[in-house]
C-alpha cells in the first residue's frame, strides 16, 4: 500500500511495491497522503515514486470486472485524482523507477516534472491494444500535457517507450540511472519548494482549466 514520508521540505509518496494497481482501497490511501501534503505549512514539494518493477499499471481491471455497478463512481475517483494531482499547489515530480501503464501513466502526466530509469522499464498507453477508449477526461489530460503528435501516437498505437524514447518525445523530462531516480526526483522538487501555496494552485488550474474541467465532469465511463 502506498506511504509518506518526508524529509526537509520534500515529501515523498512511495505507491507501493506491487503493480500498485489503482484498487479503491488504494486510492483511499493516495488521497489520504493528499491531504496530508496540502495541509502543511510553509515550503514543501511532492516526489511521487515506488519501489519495484512498477511505477504504477494502472485501473484495477479485475476488480472493475467484479464490481460492474460501481464502474461509475470508479471512474470518478480515478479522474478525481488525477485532478487532484494535476492542480496541487506544490511542485510535484514523478521519479519513474519501473513500468508506468494506462492510467499509470496518466499519473506521471498529472505531475510537473517527471523523471524516468533510463535502462529498463516502459511508459505506454496500452488502450487501443486492450480495447478501452480513453474517456473524455483521460484525453483532455493527455492532450493538454503532450506535444499533439507525440498525443496522437502515444493514444493511437500503444507504442512503449523507454526513458530514453520518452525524453526524446517530450514525455518525461530527464532519464538516469536505476539508482538515481529518486534521489534526482528529490533534488528537483527540493529545488522548487519555495513555490507552494495559492498562487502556483491558481496558474495551475487557469492553465489547465479545460482538462481539469474534464477530468471532475460526472457521468463519464470506461468504453
Amino acid at each position: 500500500m502506498p506511504s509518506l514520508d518526508r524529509s526537509g521540505d520534500v515529501f515523498v509518496l512511495d505507491l507501493g511495491d506491487t503493480e500498485n494497481r489503482f484498487h479503491p482501497d488504494w486510492l483511499v490511501a493516495v488521497n489520504a497522503a493528499l491531504d496530508e501534503v496540502e495541509q502543511a505549512e510553509g515550503p514543501r514539494a511532492l516526489v511521487t515514486t515506488a519501489t519495484g518493477k512498477f511505477f504504477s499499471n494502472g485501473l484495477d481491471l479485475e476488480w472493475l470486472a467484479g464490481h460492474e455497478d460501481e464502474r461509475g463512481g470508479y471512474v470518478s475517483g480515478v479522474q478525481h485524482l488525477l485532478a487532484r494531482v494535476l492542480a496541487l499547489p506544490l511542485v510535484t515530480v514523478a521519479a519513474v523507477q519501473g513500468h508506468a501503464f494506462a492510467a499509470g501513466a496518466m499519473l506521471t502526466l498529472s505531475h510537473d516534472v517527471r523523471v524516468m530509469r533510463a535502462d529498463r522499464g516502459f511508459w505506454c498507453l496500452p488502450e487501443v491494444d486492450i480495447q478501452i477508449p480513453f474517456t473524455p477526461g483521460m484525453s483532455a489530460l493527455i492532450q493538454s500535457r503532450l506535444a499533439p503528435q507525440t498525443a496522437h501516437i502515444a493514444m493511437t498505437t500503444g507504442r512503449r517507450y523507454g526513458g530514453v524514447e520518452a525524453v526524446d518525445a517530450g514525455i518525461v523530462d530527464q532519464a538516469v540511472a536505476e539508482d538515481a531516480v529518486r534521489a534526482t526526483a528529490v533534488e528537483l522538487a527540493d529545488a522548487l519548494a519555495g513555490k507552494a501555496g495559492p498562487t502556483l494552485g491558481t496558474i495551475k488550474t487557469r492553465m489547465y482549466g479545460p482538462a481539469l474541467d474534464s477530468l471532475r465532469a460526472a457521468g463519464q465511463r470506461l468504453g
